[in-house]
């Protein structure tokens, strides 16, 4: 898919990861939509660097993506700012640290928020914007995932499955939105410098960086690189790229 002049929905595009996806986009000729839960300020700066750098159109959006609702309205606020949406990237996340084996430590509530933002709030979104991109010929959608979901690793059982589902629910879209729309997944290992990494123990990150074989944290950079790559396609989907330093196998 020829990128110029598309529009890109990024969830979580004021984050760590977020931002680096959004750049790399914009590189490539893509108005973006940066998606934020709470840090207005900052995903508005991040949409004026945008603009400012590679001149194209770029504007902040809130939205709560465990609310059906929000998510809705969001997909309507972005088509109506930019006339189309033809990229979906699910870089939101949340995770908290529950050793594996602390079964009581992992509430119900921490159960619920994890899955709400990782895997429902992904799928709604998918579902929201399916019509648009089905209506236009053309779509693609990336989601970000995590190694946890392909082994039994990263900060929860919590994570790990929502993950898992995530990868799965890539595979199954595929099916679904074929063949106007390409859905593909990038599953990162350990990244340094991100929300997400800062939820978990010193321990967990020594480890993870440990445990690969080049001895380092997967790059943001890489992670966006391969987005892109996703959004250009034609022939790829229901795919998952790992991308950890070599720390899983598969």
């Amino acid at each position: 898919m020829d990128l110029t002049g598309t529009v890109a929905l990024v969830t979580g595009g004021n984050g760590g990861l977020g931002q680096r996806i959004c750049h790399a986009l914009a590189r490539e000729g893509v108005n973006i939509a940066v998606m934020y839960a709470q840090s207005r300020d900052q995903a508005e700066e991040v949409a004026r660097d945008l603009a400012f750098r590679y001149q194209i159109n770029a504007a902040a959006f809130a939205c709560d993506i465990t609310d059906g609702a929000a998510i809705t309205a969001l997909v309507d606020a972005v088509t109506k700012r930019f006339g189309r949406l033809d990229i979906l990237v699910n870089d939101a996340a949340y995770n908290k640290s529950v050793p594996y084996q602390d079964l009581d430590g992992l509430t119900d509530e921490i159960w619920d928020k994890i899955l709400a933002v990782n895997l429902t709030g992904p799928m709604r979104l998918i579902k929201a914007v399916a019509p648009v991109m089905k209506a236009q010929g053309q779509g693609r959608i990336v989601n970000i995932s995590s190694v946890a979901g392909l082994t039994p690793t990263g900060s929860s059982i919590a994570y790990a499955v929502a993950k898992a589902g995530l990868n799965h629910l890539t595979h199954c879209m595929a099916v679904a939105l074929a063949p106007e729309t390409l859905v593909n997944c990038v599953a990162p290992g350990l990244l340094e410098g991100t929300r997400a990494t800062a939820n978990l123990l010193p321990a967990q990150i020594e480890r993870s960086s440990a445990g690969a074989v080049l001895k380092r944290a997967a790059d943001k950079d890489d992670c966006a690189a391969m987005v892109v790559t996703m959004c250009r396609t034609n022939t790829m989907t229901g795919q998952t790229t790992v991308i950890d330093a070599g720390r899983f196998f598969h």
